[in-house]
């Protein structure tokens, strides 16, 4: 795979619930994680004593973080409204030349700061909340 710009990795939110999704604005870096929990399965008899785990039986969880800054007073809300309402809505992460991940999330933590010098910029945790989707591009 080539190298690709880390700004082509888009972080979209179904702001209305009606299937709508609009790209959260102002983010300058994202990144995301997939977990799966192992079930272990070993016994008197696993061969060489070798741990055995228990194929697709654990729990699957993704976690998304971004940092930025707010484009205008709609997003702030936005993003302000569904942390203090523990709000789940369906996100979109697309990849470049990967494909596109989607499902539900909530937000797990969001940090304000700023410099007397420069913005008032955000750090974002979103937390998957359901069955994620993924299509391939």
């Amino acid at each position: 795979m080539a190298a690709q710009k880390g700004k082509d990795l888009l972080l979209k939110v179904d702001s209305t619930g009606a299937g709508a999704f609009a790209t959260v604005a102002g983010l300058r870096s994202r990144s995301i994680a997939f977990n799966a929990e192992s079930v272990e399965i070993t016994h008197a008899e696993s061969a060489g004593q070798w741990r055995e785990l228990l194929e697709g039986g654990g729990v699957k969880s993704a976690r998304v973080t971004g940092s930025g800054v707010f484009k205008d007073a709609s997003s702030d809300a936005l993003i302000r409204s569904y942390v203090f309402n523990g709000t789940i809505r369906n996100w979109q992460i697309a990849v470049p030349d990967f494909g596109i991940i989607e499902g539900p999330f909530h937000i797990a933590s969001f940090e304000l700061s700023g410099r007397h010098d420069n913005e008032v910029a955000f750090d974002l945790a979103l937390e998957s909340a359901g069955e994620l989707i993924f299509t391939p591009i």
